[in-house]
């Protein structure tokens, strides 16, 4: 008989199990899985291109952050961070996946950057690392919608203990509605059913702000859709949003 639920760490690792193998996607256990995802570099990932985010670089150009510190949450093959990086930022990446981190290293050598310090490991489990904060600016493409509900507590927290006043969150993710991607399952529905993330999780605009709105929303927008000769990653089915902490 297990009777051992004391903390809040206890809470949120018992609804874990009832996500996993899902939830190992995004833990530190989900190397693995994510290894696979990446082992195949020829696969048709719109995201495995050496491409930065469409509305990275308008954040960027358009003067809402102009440099700093940057941490590239789940940066996968690192094109953010090399584009940041080029801009003259000071650039740490985290991602769980050994394998997406040696490629983004093999890119950032081919392009001769040497702005981005790269770690392989849980964005929940920085303390300790040489991954510390504050940073100016927070970007996360693709890593939000892959968590379970419960984990946007640890999310938040993380944005709180690194985030600098005035620094700004910039985030790609699934979007529900008409066109968008990933599963539209609400929060209690996948406690009731515990049959795994389905890919993803697909949120409004309305859920967004709420969920970030100890925050200042700057934008919210779809994201545009890119042609495939564009210098820049665009895909309408995601979500773009920037928030400033005030």
């Amino acid at each position: 008989m297990d009777r051992n639920i004391r903390t809040v760490d206890d809470v949120l690792a018992l609804l874990d199990g009832l996500f996993a193998p899902e939830a190992d996607r995004w833990t530190g256990r989900g190397a693995d899985w994510w290894d696979g995802f990446y082992a195949d570099r020829s696969r048709q990932v719109p995201f495995f291109v050496a491409k930065p985010d469409e509305n990275l670089v308008s954040c960027v150009e358009q003067g809402v952050i102009s440099g700093g510190r940057a941490l590239d949450l789940g940066c996968g093959p690192g094109r953010n961070a090399l584009y940041l990086a080029e801009r003259g930022f000071e650039v740490d990446a985290v991602d769980l996946s050994p394998a997406a981190v040696d490629w983004a290293r093999e890119r950032a050598r081919e392009a001769g950057a040497d702005g981005v310090r790269f770690h392989c490991g849980d964005a929940f489990a920085l303390a300790g690392t040489e991954l510390t904060g504050p940073y100016d600016l927070v970007h996360d493409s693709g890593c939000f919608h892959h968590l379970p509900p419960h984990r946007r507590i640890s999310y938040l927290a993380l944005l709180d203990d690194v985030l600098a006043p005035g620094g700004v969150f910039s985030l790609t993710c699934f979007a529900a509605g008409a066109g968008g991607m990933g599963s539209e399952l609400s929060d209690t529905g996948f406690y009731r059913e515990a049959k795994g993330l389905g890919g993803g999780l697909a949120y409004t605009s309305e859920s967004l702000r709420e969920i970030f709105s100890g925050l200042t929303e700057v934008e919210l927008r779809r994201m545009r859709d890119e042609p495939e000769e564009s210098a820049y990653f665009g895909e309408s089915f995601l979500w773009t949003a920037l928030f400033r902490r005030t």
